[in-house]
């Protein structure tokens, strides 16, 4: 187990422990962390690891697909299995699988996404001081 930035990273022996976890989420609300991630190698030929992240002091009980996460796992995996590039998969209910690459100290991620929200930002205008 280690703290990253953001969350607690608690790697367990095996990817069916991560698989069947069943967090006490009322629980978690108590760590003082934005998340908590859970992960182990892969036992699948499609990924090298299997994580779930949790962060319900945030109201997310369960993040399907977290790239952040991903930003932590991959140098702690790469660093573990001698590999630049990994796939990793976050085994939730909706799941997918995430492409690492680390490219010294950033981490590049790719795969398939699901569009939950578009839109467009734009500029606010200062107020100003009509009198």
């Amino acid at each position: 187990m280690f703290q990253s930035r953001f969350d607690i990273v608690v790697v367990v022996e095996d990817e069916a422990s991560v698989i069947d976890l069943a967090p006490d989420f009322h629980r978690m609300k108590q760590i003082a962390t934005r998340g908590v991630i859970v992960t182990a190698l892969s036992s699948q030929p499609q990924s090298d690891f299997t994580s779930r992240f949790f962060a319900p002091r945030h109201n997310i009980d369960e993040d399907p697909v977290t790239g952040s996460a991903h930003c932590c796992l991959a140098p702690y995996w790469c660093r573990r299995l001698g590999r630049q590039q990994l796939i990793g998969y976050q085994a939730s209910q909706r799941g997918g699988f995430v492409d690492c690459e680390l490219r010294g100290d950033r981490v590049r991620l790719s795969g398939c996404a699901v569009t939950v929200f578009d839109g467009q930002l734009r500029k606010i205008a200062e107020p100003t001081n009509a009198t």
